[in-house]
């Protein structure tokens, strides 16, 4: 095995480090709100695309489509990575934004299911794909780039700006829908202004390309060229390097588990949640989440400029460890700011079910099987955000603060009848199930409870691009850490959306989906601790297995 490619001699000058890192993070910043766009936008696209009368089901079919996209980014990984080790970094992220940003808009003209029938979900499907394809090569493009033109004592520092921008993405495409939904008339908005935050893609698209062709290749693959190590096979070399298989084992589970993981909670599930079962308006949710992810995104690049001292393994550990201690508290303590009359309601006035076959089965229109009557029951009541409990009994009841509810027999074949009935009964047991819009005392202690979960993303998250770039030896560099970076993002991080919402959909519990999260990060941690170098950060050398 050849010795490592080093840094050149020659380094870039500030003015061309400041251009690398705008460039690369402004152009994260654009494809990464390709990418979210469709979870920011999920009730709208459920209803246009996956149309149907039980809004459990359409919002698991929603989330499915989010994670097929990431179900391709390993894909994408291997592919990009692939022309990245072998024609050149700069060159393949420019082919990755490309088809990001034509993707995206391709989302915004698909006709809906009203108008073409399956052909909408499938092309939906079809450009998410390409949009996983797409972001499977980026990240490692952008984080590569940006390390090899640093000094390897700002190298953390300056990827943490990439880190900050995929928080970027997220904030913008908030703003964006944020911005729609006040300038567009509601009706017109529901109808197809929707769509506007998808088209813009073309947009941002022209921008990323014009600031990403002004940028040179990187100065370690030039060295790398004119020496002649350019791998001949980086995605078989990967595999067969001395020790790589641990560096990706522990790469996957141990550094991508936990971040995505806690990333994913932090925001999508978080405004899930509040704009779930929680009630709150969806455009004040929007805005709180938007805003204190836009308050998180410092602490990236504070924490990437501090694993510079302390060494890459310390803030993912610390920040893997609080979570596992705060997850639930904050959100049990998000829940309380942002709809307290719900928990008081529950508890003054408890939901208890009785039947037989009590338990829902999310699933069961989209293969035609029969819910049971009293499944019929706790999905209307999961569907709602409701909290219940469940007794075994001959017979169906449903009991509101111990009053039994007259079970209308048209209930058990029409959704829309039982969920009238149902919410009825419940407001006049004092249940609020309008949209909630917290008072400013509240909305500062749900953007307080939201700005600690960016806290414990970014002290995962913030050194990772300067960690797996050191992880990994250069000429193999962008595939080994792209692939085990792919394969946790997309399906650890990718199906937490999906598999939280069926968890919580299974046991009528808006908290329980947040097991998920924890089971991944306790894993992951024990791997963090076993498998990752201490001490100070250093470039990668055969001997650091």
């Amino acid at each position: 095995m050849s010795e490592p490619v080093r840094h050149p001699n020659v380094q870039p000058s500030a003015k061309d480090i400041r251009m690398v890192i705008g460039a690369s993070s402004a152009g994260t910043v654009f494809e990464w709100y390709d990418f979210f766009i469709y979870g920011t936008l999920a009730p709208l696209i459920g209803k246009a695309f996956f149309p149907g009368d039980n809004p459990t089901l359409q919002v698991l079919l929603v989330w499915a489509g989010f994670a097929v996209g990431f179900g391709f980014r390993p894909l994408g990984a291997i592919l990009f990575g692939y022309f990245g080790d072998k024609l050149g970094r700069k060159y393949t992220f420019l082919v990755t934004v490309t088809l990001m940003g034509i993707a995206t808009a391709g989302v915004g003209l698909v006709p809906s299911a009203a108008t073409i029938g399956l052909w909408a979900p499938a092309l939906v499907l079809l450009l998410r794909i390409l949009q996983g394809l797409a972001l499977g090569g980026e990240y490692g493009g952008a984080a590569i780039y940006v390390a090899e033109h640093a000094r390897p004592d700002r190298r953390g520092f300056y990827t943490g700006f990439i880190q900050a921008s995929v928080v970027g993405g997220f904030v913008l495409s908030i703003a964006v829908v944020a911005a729609c939904q006040l300038l567009i008339p509601a009706d017109t908005y529901a109808a197809w202004g929707w769509r506007v935050p998808f088209i813009l893609s073309i947009v941002l698209l022209g921008i990323s390309l014009w600031m990403r062709l002004k940028l040179s290749e990187s100065p370690v693959f030039i060295a790398m060229k004119e020496e002649g190590e350019i791998s001949g096979n980086p995605f078989t070399e990967s595999l067969r390097y001395p020790g790589n298989k641990k560096r990706i084992f522990v790469a996957l589970f141990g550094v991508t588990g936990i971040l995505t993981t806690i990333w994913y909670t932090a925001f999508f599930s978080a405004l899930s949640f509040l704009i779930g079962p929680m009630r709150v308006h969806p455009l004040t949710a929007q805005t709180v989440v938007g805003l204190a992810a836009l308050v998180s995104m410092g602490f990236y690049v504070l924490v990437g400029g501090w694993s510079d001292r302390v060494g890459r393994k310390k803030p993912l550990v610390l920040g893997a460890l609080a979570t596992l201690a705060l997850l639930f508290p904050l959100f049990w303590t998000l829940g309380s700011f942002a709809n307290p009359g719900l928990a008081a309601s529950a508890q003054s006035a408890p939901v208890v079910v009785a039947g037989q076959q009590c338990h829902t089965d999310p699933f069961a229109d989209l293969f035609g099987r029969k819910q049971s009557d009293c499944g019929n029951l706790l999905e209307t009541l999961t569907a709602g955000g409701i909290p219940y409990s469940v007794e075994d009994d001959q017979g169906l009841q449903l009991t509101v603060a111990g009053d039994a509810i007259t079970i209308d027999p048209a209930w058990l074949t029409d959704k829309a009848l039982r969920k009238k009935g149902i919410e009825a009964a419940l407001t006049a047991h004092g249940f609020d199930l309008g949209p909630q819009h917290p008072g400013i005392g509240a909305l500062l202690g749900i953007g307080l409870v939201l700005v600690v979960l960016g806290i414990l993303s970014a002290l995962t998250y913030g050194s990772v691009a300067a960690l797996l770039t050191e992880m990994f030896p250069t000429q193999i560099r962008y595939s080994s850490m792209s692939i085990p970076y792919h394969i946790g993002a997309g399906y650890l991080g990718g199906f937490l959306p999906l598999i939280a919402s069926y968890i919580n959909a299974r046991t009528g519990d808006a908290y329980a989906g947040l097991w998920y999260t924890w089971v991944v990060v306790a894993f992951g941690v024990v791997v963090a601790i076993w498998g990752l170098k201490g001490g100070p950060p250093r470039d990668f050398a055969d001997d650091h297995a």
